[in-house]
């Protein structure tokens, strides 16, 4: 009797062990999903699980509800909600969502993908802006930032240019240049007008006059001393220097003096 139930004990341990090791190393095929001891059916995509199979019955699917998708074969008894694409991301709808798919999302017009999965988009940044000054050497897309540029010296770009402009030149277009053109702004250039000529004859005329004022108020000492020199010699008799009707008056009282003497 003893021997007997020491052999149903160890028959009992045997199975026991046995369940367990097949529990641990149970394998489905990729169509099926385990449920406790049972390899179960998968749900078709669009559907979700909604009673799990038992040894005389199969799985019971359930189509996904509005707002939610399957999109592979699944043993879950949820379907997952679909994503909205945001416009505080920089995204809109591309693609709507189905029980079968999510949505699809692109960034909206000035917005380029930043983070994407394949055709889908995550998370979209703004384009890029050129400053003045900058031009755009490469237009922003979908997928990728503006390329912003600087103007050589010579031209300008208020930054919304696909290429630096040249000023203008105004003495070619027979026209006055009142402001010059910078990195950022054009030249401007005005009408010459009619008395031009006149006004700049004018402006040179009071320039030579301020600079004959100035030169004598520089030279004011050495004119000064100068004319006083001239005055004084023109004051002076000169003695080395005689009158010619002088001389006749003095010669005719020689002769005179000599006719008289007996």
């Amino acid at each position: 009797m003893k021997f007997i139930r020491n052999l149903r004990f160890t028959v009992l341990l045997l199975i026991f062990m046995m369940n367990i090791f097949v529990s641990r190393t149970l394998t489905c095929h990729r169509t099926e999903y385990l449920f406790g001891n049972e390899c179960c059916p998968m749900c078709p995509i669009g559907t979700r699980v909604k009673t799990d199979c038992e040894e005389d019955k199969s799985t019971s699917c359930q189509p996904c509800a509005e707002g939610t998708f399957m999109n592979k074969m699944n043993g879950l008894k949820k379907c997952l909600s679909c994503r909205e694409c945001g416009a505080g991301s920089g995204l809109k709808m591309k693609t709507s969502c189905t029980i079968r798919s999510d949505t699809v999302c692109e960034p909206l017009e000035g917005f380029y993908c930043s983070e994407f999965t394949g055709y889908d988009c995550f998370e979209a940044k703004k384009h890029r802006r050129c400053e003045p000054g900058e031009y755009i050497s490469q237009k922003g897309t979908s997928s990728t930032d503006t390329i912003c540029s600087t103007c050589s010296d010579g031209t300008f770009s208020d930054g919304t240019f696909p290429s630096c402009q040249n000023h203008k030149q105004c003495e070619s277009e027979g026209l006055l240049l009142l402001r010059a053109g910078t990195e950022t702004e054009d030249a401007q250039c005005g009408d010459i007008p009619s008395d031009w000529t006149g006004l700049i004859v004018g402006v040179v005329v009071v320039l030579l006059v301020l600079v004959l004022v100035l030169t004598a108020w520089c030279y004011r000492e050495k004119i000064k001393r100068f004319l006083n020199r001239k005055k004084s010699s023109a004051g002076t008799p000169d003695k080395k220097r005689s009158n010619p009707e002088d001389d006749l008056m003095l010669r005719g009282k020689k002769d005179e003096g000599v006719s008289e003497q007996p």
